[in-house]
C-alpha cells in the first residue's frame, strides 16, 4: 500500500525555486563553515586550547573537541526533527542557523588556557556541543525543504545544491583562513588572527538570516498542517511506523555510514595527513584542498543529476565499492608525491625498534599514567610520520638500516629533546624532516587524487538528500531522516578523526587508520545492496 503526500495547492514557480536553492545552500554552506572552521585550524586550536606536552597528545585532543561536537548531533536531530515536523521546515532551521553562528563566534573570544586555565577548553567544549545540536538541526531541515519544493524528476538535481553546499562550506572555511594568512603576518597570525574566521561567522549568520526569512514554509508542510494531518510525537513514530525500523538501519549504516567515513576521509584526512606526517607547507595544503574542493562541487551536482535518470542506490553502490578498491593507493600516492624523500628513507632504511614495554599510550598524561621509554620512542616516530617495527628486547633500542642508533638519556629526559634527538639522527640517513614544498608536477599529482577520492565523496553523496526524504513519510520525514543521518555522521564519521588518529598512534602506520573507513564502508555496501531501493526515483512509498 502506498503512501501518497498531502495534495499541494500550488506548485511553486521557477522563480520561488531557484530562491529556495540559493537560500537553503547559502545557509548550507555558512552552517558547515561554522563547523569546519574548528577542523580547519586544527593546529592551532590545539596550541591555545589543548596544550600538552607531545604534539600526538594535542591533536587527539583537538579531534576529541571535534568529536563532541559531532556526538550532540543526534540530540540535535531529535530536538529539531521534532519542531521541525511539528511546526514547520522553514522556522526550525532559521533558529538552527542561528544557534550555530552565535556557537562559532564565541571560540573566537575564548581567551586562551595560558590566560585561563581549564576554562578555556572547557568553554570550547561547551560551544562545539551547541554547534551539534545546531547541526543536527539543520541539514534535515534544508534537504526536505528543497526536496519538497522540487519536482519529481528534478529531486536528485535540485537537493544535489545541498550536499555540495556540505563541501562548499570546507572550502569556504580554507579560503577564509588563506585570506587571512595573506593579509595577517605569520606571527599575528598564530598569535590572535586566527580567531578572525570565527569572528566573520557573525556576518555570515547575518546573510544566512536574511535570505532564509524571504522563503515561505515547504508546500508539504502547508498541506499537511492545513489537513491536520501532522505527527503529535514525531520523534516515537519513527520508530512505530510501519516498516520504519528497516528504513532506518539502512539510512543509519547502508547510506550515512558510507557517506560520511569517505567524506571525512578525503577532506579531513587528506587535510590532517597532508600537514602532519608528510609535513607539507600549510600554504600549499590550504591551496589544493581549497581548488580540490572548489572544483569537487560540481561532482555532486553531476551525481544528483544522474540519480534521477539511473537511480539512487546505483551511484552510492559504484562509489562504496569503488572506494574500497582506491582508498589504500589513493593516500599511498600522496605520501610518495607529498614528501618523496621520506618515503624513499622509510623504504632503504627500514627503521626496528627494540626494547621491553613497546606500545604507545596515547592518552598516558591525560590521565597521569606513565609512559614507557619505547613508548615514548614509538610515538615520537608516528608524529614524525615514520613507519616502523617493533622487535622486543632487554634493552631499548633503535636501528635505521640495519645501523644502531643510541638513544641518550639526555634524548628520553624530555620530548621536545626526544623529537629533536631522533629526527637528528635519522636526517642523518636521509630522513627529511623539513616542510614540504613538493614540486609542481607532484602538487599537480596529489590533486589529482584528491580529485579522485572527492568523486568517491560525490557518487555515495551526491544523491542523499534526495534519497532519504523519499524514503520517510512526509508527517515524520524531519525526525526520522534526520536522526539515522546524524547518529551516523556525528559518530561513524565526526569520530573518525581522532578514531583514525589514535589507530595510527596505536599502530605507528600513518596509513594505519584507513582501516576504519574501510570497515565502516564495507558493512555498509552490504547494508546498501540489501535495503536501498532498486530501479527509477520514486515518492515515499510503504512497500519500498
Amino acid at each position: 500500500m502506498a503512501s501518497a503526500a498531502p495534495a499541494v495547492s500550488a506548485e511553486p514557480s521557477k522563480k520561488e525555486i531557484r530562491l529556495v536553492i540559493a537560500a537553503s545552500s547559502a545557509g548550507t554552506v555558512f552552517e558547515w563553515y561554522d563547523f569546519f572552521i574548528y577542523g580547519t585550524l586544527a593546529a592551532l586550536i590545539g596550541q591555545a586550547f589543548f596544550p600538552a606536552g607531545n604534539e600526538t597528545l594535542q591533536l587527539l585532543l583537538v579531534w576529541a573537541g571535534f568529536a563532541v561536537g559531532f556526538g550532540f548531533r543526534p540530540l540535535g536531530a531529535i530536538l529539531f526533527g521534532f519542531l521541525g515536523d511539528r511546526l514547520g521546515r522553514k522556522y526550525t532551521f532559521l533558529v538552527t542557523v542561528t544557534l550555530m553562528g552565535i556557537a562559532t563566534a564565541g571560540v573566537g573570544l575564548i581567551p586562551s588556557a595560558a590566560s585561563i586555565g581549564i576554562a578555556a577548553p572547557i568553554i570550547v567544549i561547551s560551544l562545539r556541543i551547541l554547534q551539534g545540536l545546531a547541526l543536527g538541526g539543520e541539514y534535515g531541515g534544508a534537504a526536505i525543504y528543497v526536496a519538497e519544493h522540487a519536482p519529481p524528476e528534478k529531486r536528485g538535481f535540485y537537493t544535489s545544491f545541498i550536499q555540495a553546499s556540505v563541501v562548499g562550506g570546507f572550502v569556504l572555511s580554507i579560503a577564509v583562513v588563506l585570506a587571512c594568512r595573506f593579509l595577517i603576518p605569520p606571527e599575528e597570525f598564530a598569535a590572535w588572527g586566527w580567531r578572525v574566521p570565527f569572528l566573520l561567522s557573525i556576518v555570515l549568520l547575518f546573510i544566512s538570516l536574511w535570505m532564509r526569512l524571504k522563503l515561505n514554509e515547504s508546500p508539504v508542510f502547508k498541506a499537511m498542517k492545513e489537513a491536520g494531518e501532522t505527527s503529535a510525537n514525531p520523534f516515537a513514530e519513527s520508530f512505530r511506523y510501519p516498516g520504519n525500523k528497516k528504513r532506518i538501519f539502512v539510512a543509519l549504516f547502508g547510506i550515512t555510514g558510507v557517506l560520511t567515513t569517505i567524506w571525512y576521509t578525503a577532506f579531513f584526512s587528506g587535510l590532517s595527513f597532508l600537514r602532519g606526517p608528510m609535513r607539507v607547507d600549510e600554504l600549499t595544503v590550504e591551496l589544493i584542498l581549497f581548488t580540490a574542493g572548489f572544483v569537487s562541487m560540481a561532482f555532486f551536482v553531476a551525481v544528483g543529476w544522474w540519480s534521477d535518470r539511473v537511480g539512487r542506490k546505483k551511484p552510492i553502490m559504484i562509489g562504496a565499492l569503488a572506494a574500497l578498491v582506491l582508498l589504500f593507493p589513493i593516500f599511498w600516492g600522496m605520501g610518495s608525491l607529498a614528501n618523496p624523500g621520506l618515503a624513499r628513507a622509510a623504504a632503504e632504511n627500514p627503521v626496528i625498534v627494540a626494547g621491553p614495554e613497546c606500545t604507545t599510550d596515547p592518552f598516558a598524561e591525560l590521565f597521569g599514567r606513565e609512559q614507557s621509554e619505547c613508548g615514548r620512542l614509538l610515538e615520537t616516530l608516528t608524529s614524525s610520520g615514520v613507519r616502523y617495527s617493533v622487535e622486543s628486547a632487554d634493552g631499548l633500542g633503535l636501528s635505521v638500516g640495519g645501523e644502531a642508533v643510541p638513544v641518550t638519556a639526555e634524548w628520553l629526559a624530555d620530548g621536545t629533546a626526544l623529537r629533536d634527538g631522533v629526527q637528528a639522527a635519522l636526517g642523518e640517513r636521509g630522513f627529511d624532516f623539513s616542510r614540504q614544498s613538493p614540486p609542481f608536477i607532484n602538487i599537480i599529482g596529489i590533486f589529482a587524487l584528491l580529485l579522485v577520492s572527492s568523486m568517491l565523496s560525490a557518487l555515495t553523496y551526491g544523491s542523499v538528500a534526495a534519497l532519504l526524504s523519499e524514503m520517510f513519510p512526509p508527517k515524520i520525514r524531519y525526525s526520522s531522516m534526520s536522526i539515522p543521518y546524524h547518529i551516523g555522521a556525528g559518530y561513524l564519521g565526526g569520530f573518525l578523526p581522532l578514531i583514525a588518529g589514535f589507530i595510527v598512534a596505536r599502530t605507528g602506520d600513518i596509513y594505519a587508520g584507513i582501516w576504519y573507513t574501510w570497515a565502516i564502508v564495507a558493512f555498509g555496501v552490504i547494508v546498501a545492496w540489501w535495503g536501498i531501493p532498486g530501479g527509477p526515483p520514486r515518492d515515499f512509498d510503504e512497500n519500498g
